[in-house]
């Protein structure tokens, strides 16, 4: 006899850490979900606040009628697609901790390796103190990263949104940073007048509005449109930063910016009619043209 399956954990058993963790895990797999285990496994550390560590040394412990409840609410968010790092409130990036909200975007791993190739420039910088201007700076996690990894920066980070310019402030404070300066500024208007940078570094967004729809649910209905899409062609950012990374960088200084898979060579043309020399695309880990590098010579 055909039956549906329960939205939730039914609430009838006693529920132990493992067999809410496999039951989860089957009815997000069944459903469709990847890392389904996973995600089960970090939604309930977050209601035990614990690591995952913790929950495999515990998993005969039985859960509280609360515990039940509090993982429920959570488990439902994620069945309506809602990322998982919105719904814990924070995620990891370059191993620091960073929270989030739904007024930014969600940190990528691709993104760690757009720090690491502007860290290994700012190395190599030959001044006491590198200015590094980060342009829509969301959570703070480029910015942070730098300050920490590389601490002879000096960041000041940019950013139209004043939530996230709240949020970025909390995760500059919980992550002690002392070298990283948050302005409020639109790119699209003139901005610190009298500042120029060694290096410029920039996530924005680059996906087209035709693209946007197409995009999966987890991105597309909770992600911040203004963090994801440019609302024309996907190109609006990259021509305003190629510019203004031509004005605002000292000589030698270099460019750093993060654009879709397949922007590659269009974004080459643009930097390059925008004056900045040394225009390169190196891949990310997937093997995709992924991170700009451009220098003004």
């Amino acid at each position: 006899m055909h039956h549906t399956a329960p939205t939730s954990p039914p609430t009838d058993q006693r529920w132990t850490v493992l067999s809410l963790v496999e039951w989860s895990t089957n009815y997000l797999i069944e459903h469709g979900f990847d890392e389904a285990r996973l995600h089960a496994e970090l939604l309930l550390a977050h209601v035990l606040q614990c690591t995952r560590l913790q929950l495999y040394m515990n998993f005969d412990r039985p859960l509280t009628a609360d515990e039940l409840s509090a993982y429920r609410s959570l488990f439902k968010r994620r069945l309506t697609h809602e990322p998982l790092q919105y719904i814990i409130g924070e995620t990891e990036f370059m191993g620091l901790p960073i929270s989030i909200n739904l007024e930014v975007l969600i940190p990528r791993p691709e993104t760690e390796q757009l720090v690491e190739h502007a860290i290994s420039i700012i190395r190599a910088v030959e001044k006491e103190s590198v200015d590094v201007l980060d342009i829509g700076t969301g959570s703070g996690n480029i910015a942070i990263a730098i300050a920490k990894l590389a601490p002879k920066t000096l960041v000041t980070s940019l950013e139209v949104s004043t939530a996230a310019l709240n949020l970025a402030q909390q995760n500059v404070e919980r992550n002690a940073v002392k070298n990283v300066s948050l302005v409020r500024g639109d790119v699209f208007e003139a901005f610190l007048p009298d500042r120029v940078f060694d290096v410029i570094i920039s996530n924005p967004p680059y996906i087209s509005i035709e693209e946007h729809s197409t995009l999966e649910p987890e991105v597309r209905d909770f992600e911040p449109h203004l963090a994801v899409t440019d609302g024309a062609d996907g190109y609006r950012f990259i021509r305003r930063i190629c510019d203004v990374a031509f004005h605002k960088l000292r000589e030698g200084g270099s460019l750093l910016m993060e654009i879709a898979y397949n922007q590659s060579d269009q974004t080459i043309a643009i930097a390059e009619s925008a004056g900045l020399a040394e225009v390169r695309v190196l891949a990310d880990f997937s093997g995709n043209p992924r991170i700009l590098v451009a220098e003004k010579k």
